[in-house]
């Protein structure tokens, strides 16, 4: 199915963004059954002895367990999703679901966000057991349905349904972390410690009906727009917590700039990773979606307005009293869905584990903690007490704009950053 002289971590990559697991969201999915089924087929090839859980048609979850030398020690969970937002292929240079290889790169959608992750836990478990060897600790490979809905068809019946997967685990690591960014003329690692809290609403604007060729002032989708526009134009000011404070702090120290400095010239000395920074130390309001009408000629009584929000962890009902505020009393917020905030310290046993394995395989670049800005599986997980870190190591070149391809366009990965994490995956499963 891959292309046979490809390293086996690229050749895995491959292979699932070949799979299309398109999620739309709202329960309409492509599925992730052949995927799991794939990764499933995997994992049997390595001995073990892989466990599925299919609780909605489709939506599948599969996942094993790797006995490691100490079960004495907590159980280590290494996680990923098999979903992908949608891709437009007129907007992309490449088929977004062929995998193509180019200028060292693998194309597709998922070679970010996360199919590059998911091959890199699959790569470092298999070059340990095929070695004859056996991780520090046990270790839990999950492979979830559904995060790019939220996980509410899939990490979120998993952890409520089948608990027993995650038995003696206190930890985990997934996505979003662990990559490389620019900082001036060097370079540091993001070790993802939090994540923000998630509300996804819609916005209802209500007016009269009528023809299209009155004076109308009860206009719904006028009322809607108007709103919408505010919103979205809010310059939410800037909050610090103790992880944020801490990243700016070794920013400001890696690029020689007072680390009085304002936030955003901070985030600026970034890079390409600028807006992605700055999005983790203040609120985010971003319309999404419109939908109003029926006729192009017939004014109608409501228009719709869907909107993402990310908010610090503890801030979520200050800032939806100020979204009402901002969009008018006139203007319905109905929630359909919304997740907790997480924020753990950047200290302890496994974060000087990750720390020493990046450090290994990159002498002298920085290791610093933030808080991203959207949120994964390991929310989920929080709440049957497994704490989670976004860790999926890559070293990337400083003029990739790899965090704007998280749900972008023309997403790739280079094949040499998915070696090194596995290499790096490799090393802290082995000794952690």
């Amino acid at each position: 199915m891959s292309s046979p002289e490809l390293p086996e971590v690229a050749r895995i990559a491959q292979d699932l963004i070949r799979i299309d697991t398109t999620n739309w969201g709202g329960g309409r999915a492509k599925g992730e059954r052949e995927a799991a089924e794939y990764v499933g087929a995997h994992l049997e090839g390595l001995g073990l002895e892989p466990e599925y859980y299919e609780p909605i048609e489709r939506r599948t979850n599969v996942a094993a367990r790797v006995p490691g030398r100490d079960r004495d020690k907590p159980a280590l969970v290494l996680h990923g999703h098999l979903d992908v937002v949608p891709a437009v292929a007129d907007d992309w240079s490449v088929d977004p679901f062929a995998g193509e290889i180019r200028d060292g790169m693998l194309w597709g959608r998922g070679a970010v966000d996360m199919k590059n992750m998911d091959a890199m836990i699959l790569g470092a478990v298999g070059d340990i057991l095929r070695a004859g060897e056996q991780p520090e600790r046990d270790l839990v490979l999950a492979f979830f349905a559904d995060e790019e809905n939220g996980g509410v068809e899939g990490s979120q019946l998993v952890v409520r349904d089948r608990p027993d997967w995650f038995a003696g685990a206190t930890q985990a690591i997934s996505e979003v972390g662990g990559y490389s960014i620019p900082v001036g003329d060097r370079s540091a690692y993001l070790l993802q410690v939090g994540e923000k809290a998630l509300m996804w609403v819609t916005l209802v604007a209500r007016g009269r009906a009528g023809h299209g060729s009155r004076v109308h002032p009860d206009n719904a989708v006028t009322r809607l727009a108007a709103a919408v526009a505010r919103l979205g134009a809010t310059d939410w000011p800037v909050e610090m917590t103790a992880t944020t404070e801490r990243l700016l702090a070794g920013i400001a120290d890696i690029a020689g700039m007072d680390p009085a400095s304002a936030p955003d010239a901070l985030a600026a000395s970034t890079g390409p990773a600028a807006a992605f920074v700055a999005s983790t130390f203040r609120t985010i309001t971003n319309p999404t979606g419109l939908t109003a009408g029926y006729k192009h000629n017939v004014i109608p009584d409501a228009a719709q307005a869907t909107v993402d929000i990310r908010v610090l962890p503890g801030a979520e009902e200050a800032v939806l009293a100020e979204v009402q505020r901002i969009v008018g009393d006139d203007i319905e917020i109905r929630m359909f869905h919304r997740d907790i905030g997480l924020e753990i310290p950047f200290e302890g046993a496994l974060v000087d584990a990750m720390v020493g394995a990046l450090g290994r395989h990159d002498p002298g670049v920085p290791v610093l903690p933030y808080l991203l800005g959207a949120g994964t599986d390991n929310k989920a997980l929080a709440t049957i007490g497994i704490d989670g870190y976004g860790f999926a190591p890559l070293k990337l070149p400083a003029d990739l704009d790899f965090t704007g391809m998280f749900h972008g366009v023309d997403e790739r990965v280079p094949i040499d950053a998915l070696e090194f994490g596995v290499r790096v995956l490799t090393d802290l499963v082995r000794t952690y």
